[in-house]
């Protein structure tokens, strides 16, 4: 098994540690307040889980995850991470992030900023188009009949291995939509985005407003392929 560090221990983050641990992986855990921020955290999570800084969440993993608000991916550490595999989860929220001119005008996707802010280490987009709450729900062993899959991007077809390899591991299959480029397909506002995972009579709009998000629903690559290929450019909405 592998250690994952966690460079962001919001909603995704603490969603994530749990599943890692429980799939054998050590987990080091790492926010902007510091380490004394995530005792209680990493006291439930139990042995495997430890918190650090966000530097020594980089240099300690053997994956990364970067799970952070956008605007802040500048303080991602670059050294630590130089030739790691570095799991991205961002969305752009303009309006938690300000605006980003690259990706208002789609010269570039989340997961290509990260990956010029870290040129050295291979990025690979995921787990940023499903729910936190059904991330943590719709986990399944390999072969279960209700098993979900989630979309990955990067440009590095050895970092998507790893990264397939560490979704299965918690639950999940992956999907390859293609380079980073693509990630675009499943950006908040497609079709692919967080809506598929939500049952019937739930949706992401009311659980934004704080109404109950539902179980969750499993979602085949069968399903998801054909949300990706549909995806429309904001330009073009």
């Amino acid at each position: 098994m592998s250690t994952i560090g966690l460079i962001g221990s919001g909603l995704i983050g603490t969603t994530i540690a749990p599943l890692a641990v429980a799939a054998g992986h050590d987990v080091v855990l790492s926010n902007r307040r510091g380490p004394q921020s995530l005792a209680a955290v990493v006291a439930e999570l139990g042995p495997q889980a430890r918190a650090a800084t966000p530097a020594e969440a980089a240099a300690a993993g053997d994956i990364v995850v970067v799970t952070i608000p956008l605007h802040a991916y500048r303080t991602v550490p670059v050294e630590p991470l130089r030739g790691k595999v570095v799991i991205d989860t961002n969305n752009y929220y303009p309006q938690r992030d300000g605006r980003i001119a690259e990706l208002d005008g789609e010269t570039a996707t989340t997961s290509e900023l990260l990956q010029a802010h870290l040129p050295e280490s291979r990025v690979v987009k995921a787990m940023n188009n499903i729910f936190y709450v059904h991330l943590g729900n719709l986990a399944r062993p390999t072969g279960h009949p209700e098993r979900s899959v989630l979309a990955i991007a990067g440009d590095d077809q050895n970092a998507k291995k790893t990264v397939t390899g560490f979704l299965d591991s918690l639950g999940y299959d992956a999907l390859d939509a293609g380079p980073l480029a693509e990630g675009w397909r499943f950006q908040r506002d497609t079709a692919a985005y967080s809506e598929p995972y939500f049952s019937t009579g739930h949706s992401l709009t009311t659980a934004a407003q704080g109404a109950n998000p539902g179980p969750g629903q499993p979602v085949t690559a069968d399903s998801l392929r054909p949300l990706l290929a549909a995806a429309k450019r904001y330009r073009d909405m």
